[in-house]
Parts: structure tokens; sequence; C-alpha cells
């Protein structure tokens, strides 16, 4: 199974998402690999800590091997790099990616991940995408190369109107370049519960019609402290209420 986490928002834990339900995955026993799309990087530091400085080439080595002929190419294995954690593979981002946007789009190689990934499909039980926040060459390579989408939501009336714009994208690369492609459910994230606002937020979007998925992941700043010392919730404190939350989560993708 292919995902994307992607929302054009920044901030709204995407990276936080696509790493901690990955981890689970690999935990799991699932081979696992995340693909980090995003030029800051943020998954791969969550993943590698201080390491994430020397994870070797990633994913912008990878797209620059698309925009050149090669009798032998190197295999997309080249650009993966092992983590700490068992059965949980990276392709690692960094500043490269800036680089090579504009030669990618111009040279229209915007199905070259996909064709990797499917691949890459004989090793791994799981692919998780993150993206940067933007609709850009690397989103839509991403879009393309996943089955199902998740979208991050942040409890803002804000974010609730950008949402039909979101899954509208969405529906238009699913029509134009990937039939297969579904929006696998709105991932509520920073949920607080006793704040009347965020609860009367979610209920209008499920009120929409809008696939909003249970549980939502609460606020904490054990997040914060996850970040900082590069263990995802599951590797931090399993009995914590939001690592529960994010297997559940989990389970509830199927």
């Amino acid at each position: 199974m292919r995902r994307v986490v992607f929302n054009q928002k920044g901030g709204v834990g995407k990276s936080t998402i696509a790493s901690n339900l990955a981890a689970i995955a690999a935990h799991q026993g699932q081979r696992t690999l995340l693909v980090d799309l995003d030029r800051q990087g943020n998954s791969t530091r969550y993943l590698l800590g201080e390491a994430a400085d020397d994870a070797g080439p990633g994913a912008a080595e990878f797209f620059e091997t698309t925009l050149k002929f090669s009798v032998r190419s190197p295999k997309t294995s080249d650009f993966i790099v092992e983590t700490p954690w068992e059965n949980l593979h990276l392709m690692p981002a960094g500043p490269a990616l800036d680089e090579l946007h504009s030669k990618l789009e111009s040279r229209y190689k915007i199905y070259k991940l996909r064709d990797a990934l499917i691949e890459l499909g004989e090793d791994y039980d799981e692919i998780w995408i993150d993206t940067p926040p933007s609709l850009n060459f690397y989103t839509r390579s991403a879009l393309i190369a996943a089955q199902a989408c998740l979208i991050p939501f942040d409890c803002d009336d804000f974010s609730r109107r950008a949402l039909y714009e979101l899954i509208e994208n969405v529906q238009e690369i699913q029509a134009d370049h990937n039939k297969d492609l579904v929006v696998g459910g709105i991932v509520v994230n920073q949920f607080q519960a006793r704040a009347a606002l965020p609860q009367r937020t979610v209920q209008a979007l499920i009120d929409e019609g809008l696939p909003v998925l249970a549980p939502y992941l609460s606020a904490s700043v054990k997040v914060k402290e996850s970040h900082e010392l590069a263990r995802p919730m599951i590797h931090l404190d399993p009995k914590h209420k939001l690592s529960q939350e994010f297997v559940a989560l989990y389970q509830a993708l199927g």
C-alpha cells in the first residue's frame, strides 16, 4: 500500500503523522519505507536525528538520476537508508530538492517516482510519502505515485474552508493521472477535546460529508519531546495517550 500525507498548508503535522504511522507499521512487522519529499527534511531528521546530516543519497539524488540517461542507472534502493527502527527504511530529503525542481518540471519527470515505488512494492509492504506544504512537482509526483491520500487537519475554520480546494486538487490528479487514487481520510491533529471550537469545527466536516478519521490526535507537548529525541511516539512512550491514538488511527486505515 502506498499512502501520501498531503496538505498545502504548513504546520499541520504532515511529517509527524507520516513518521509516526510509518513507525507503527514497521513496529507491527510490516516492511515499511518512508519517502521524504520536503526539502526541510523534517521526517528525515525525526527518524535519523543528528545522523540526518550524513544520511547519504536520497530523494534529491534519485530525481537527479531521472534527468540523465545512463545504460546502467542506479537502483532506487541505492537512495534508501536504514533507520534505527527495525523494518523501517527512509528515502531522506534535503535542500538540494529545491535546485532540481524547475528542471524536473520542465522535463516532465512527473511519473518517475510512481514507477520507482511500484518497483519497490516487491520489497515493502507499506510505503508512506511525506510532502512539502505546496502543490508543486514533488507533491504531484507523490499523488500520482500513491494509492491513498491522508489529509492532516488542524481544527480551525480557515483550514476547513481550504479543505475543499485541497480535495479538488486531489480529484484533479485522480482524473488526469491516477484513477486509483482515493482520499483515505482527514486526520484531525492537535485536537483539544475540552474546547468547544475544535469540536464544532470537526462536527461541521462530518456534517458536510467529509471522510473524517477517528480517533482524533490529541494536542500534547509529548510530540515536541518526540521530535527533539528523534524517537517516534511508539518508541518513546507506547503507553502514552497520543501513542495509543496513533496506533488506533493506523488500525482504522485497515
